[in-house]
């Protein structure tokens, strides 16, 4: 069932039915039918608000313009409604300016706007993303699939959506041995007292590069019967590997807390790949003794051809399991700990048939709950010249680009303001910048398009970027500031007439329904082009209706009005992104 959340096109769904009740009584169409079907008109010269009379045509065998009609002959002007229109085979509403505005700003401004209950539904979901791997270097590829997973994470909380939000980093498996095994034999340095977990993710480079250049030569055989000895420790969680995986482990989960902290994001939940390494195995073997799965040239696993996914390997025929295993066991875990009724892996596309093969296992073990986990894909970040790996170090370190983005920023923007600003307010204001950047970069596109990220393009003041809508805030709020807004004003709203406060106004309103797209579609991405469009309609009203010197204070006061509505509106939506606006910029 829809929640009718939005007040102006609630009181418009509810003139249609009325006149439907009239005119066509046998119409089966609800309220709730009614309401989904409106939307913003197009060209506001024919109507501000739009209903398709198209699903009418069938039922009440008359031509979808003849319907339009006939319902815009008995609506009258009322309350919202200024005028109901025929357009071809759509009802076209224009709304009453006082009368919409009044009602808008005042839900805007009092907060009661964003807090209204927008989904019926409250299916507890648990959303994993971010599952960087210890011993490595996170870097700006990575921050995709963080700033998704964050966006969906806020938007599903303010959909009134219980969210259950976990991170599932890789601490164990062939990369950390790789890593533990330079250290061992090869690595001449000390360890750094600060930034060790940067340091380590280096050590993993040249250790993959070391072992590249080895490959054919005498030390082939010796380093891999040296790295077979490490993991084997590791499993048994006993000896100087496994003590030194647990100091260096800490070392990347320290990075990776502070990487989090600047990004302002928190999990609910940390699961680790070694907390189901030995469970996921018993696990297996429990299922291959009730005849669940077979056993194919030594290994164990489950014959998919069927489903044209191959054969799922889970247990290999030297006893190890893989990724296929361990995350088996982890959807299990995941449903009987949290009691969730959805799971969302946020995961790149390249790991698309591993989730197919993993979800049809678990559907085939008989495990109910297979049909609620959902691979949420997305294609993955180059730099301007190709693709990052860790495994050969062409990447960009996180922290080394935060650095960067940051140093930019204050010699661009805000240098000017030394003196004036303390340094206090003008460092936060670089990491608010930056993270605004990275944030909205990140969101923007389709989850199938891959990302180009390039710094300077990302961190411009005009464009499409996070910066020019943090930008757009902070100019609103001087503005409000310097012209004197408060909560007492009493503006006079009929004295909006002009086309640009209509469009920004109806703009304002459709917010709600735009998280509420986003949260249906797992996806951020409309609500990135709203607040870019919502920016670029302010500028539009602001160069067309001057503020300052409007013709009457009642003028001046309600457009001041609109903008505060405006800046409150752009703050929350970016909120929503994990952007926080700056007050200045």
């Amino acid at each position: 069932m829809t929640v009718l959340h939005n007040t102006i096109l609630k009181e418009i769904a509810q003139n249609i039915e009325n006149s439907l009740k009239e005119n066509f009584p046998d119409a089966a169409l609800t309220i709730d039918s009614i309401y989904k079907l409106i939307s913003l008109a197009p060209n506001m010269k024919m109507g501000h608000i739009a209903f398709p009379c198209f699903p009418l045509a069938k039922e009440t065998k008359m031509a979808p313009n003849m319907i339009s009609g006939k319902l815009a002959e008995s609506i009258s002007a009322n309350g919202i409604i200024q005028e109901a229109k025929s357009v071809g085979p759509y009802l076209n509403f224009f709304i009453n300016p006082a009368h919409f505005s009044k009602l808008l700003t005042e839900e805007i401004i009092s907060g009661e706007f964003f807090k209204k209950e927008l989904c019926s539904e409250r299916p507890k979901t648990m959303i994993e993303y971010s599952q960087p791997n210890t011993h490595k270097e996170m870097h700006v590829g990575h921050m995709r699939n963080l700033c998704l997973g964050n966006a969906l994470v806020r938007i599903k909380k303010y959909a009134n959506q219980d969210v259950v939000a976990v991170t599932y980093p890789g601490d164990s498996g062939t990369h950390v041995a790789k890593c533990l095994w330079y250290l061992k034999y090869h690595n001449k340095e000390a360890v750094p007292e600060t930034d060790k977990g940067s340091w380590l993710g280096k050590i993993y480079t040249r250790a993959n590069l070391l072992l590249e250049d080895q490959l054919g030569s005498d030390q082939e055989e010796q380093n891999r019967a040296q790295l077979t000895a490490i993991l084997k420790e590791l499993e048994s969680e006993s000896g100087e590997y496994f003590d030194l995986w647990k100091e260096t482990r800490q070392w990347s989960l320290d990075l990776m807390k502070s990487t989090y902290k600047w990004a302002d994001v928190e999990f609910d939940r940390w699961f680790f790949e070694s907390e189901v390494d030995t469970p996921s195995l018993e696990l297996v073997k429990d299922l291959y003794k009730q005849g669940k799965l077979i056993k194919d040239d030594g290994a164990v696993g489950m014959n998919l051809e069927e489903d044209k996914l191959g054969f799922c390997i889970l247990i290999k025929s030297d006893g190890t399991g893989l990724y296929a295993t361990k995350d088996v066991a982890l959807a299990v875990k995941k449903f009987e700990e949290y009691g969730i009724e959805n799971n969302i892996y946020i995961v790149d596309t390249r790991q698309s048939f591993h989730f197919a093969q993993v979800f049809k296992v678990l559907e085939k073990i008989g495990f109910e709950q297979a049909k609620n986990c959902h691979h949420l894909q997305y294609n993955f970040v180059e730099l301007p010249d190709g693709a990052m790996s860790s495994r050969k170090g062409n990447i960009v370190p996180l922290m080394d680009l935060i650095s960067q983005m940051q140093s930019h920023i204050k010699k661009e923007y805000l240098e000017k303001y030394a003196g004036d600003w303390s340094e206090e307010e003008i460092n936060s204001t670089a990491q608010k910048i930056a993270r605004g950047a990275i944030n909205y970069g990140m969101t923007r596109f389709d989850n199938n398009r891959k990302i180009v990220f390039d710094m300077k393009e990302w961190l411009k003041l005009d464009g499409e970027t996070g910066p020019y809508l943090q930008y757009v805030y902070a100019r609103i709020n001087s503005l409000c500031e310097k012209l004197g807004y408060s909560a007492q004003l009493k503006p006079d709203f009929s004295q909006l007439s002009q086309d640009s406060e209509i469009a920004l106004l109806l703009k304002c309103s459709a917010f709600n329904d735009i998280v509420v797209q986003c949260h249906e579609k797992n996806s951020p991405t409309a609500l990135c082009s709203y607040l870019f469009e919502l920016g670029k309609l302010f500028n539009s009203f602001y160069a067309e209706c001057s503020i300052s010197k409007a013709e009457t204070q009642e003028l001046k006061e309600s457009r001041l009005v609109l903008a505060k509505s405006v800046s409150l509106i752009m703050q929350n939506g970016l909120g929503l992104l994990g952007i926080e606006a700056p007050q200045r910029m």
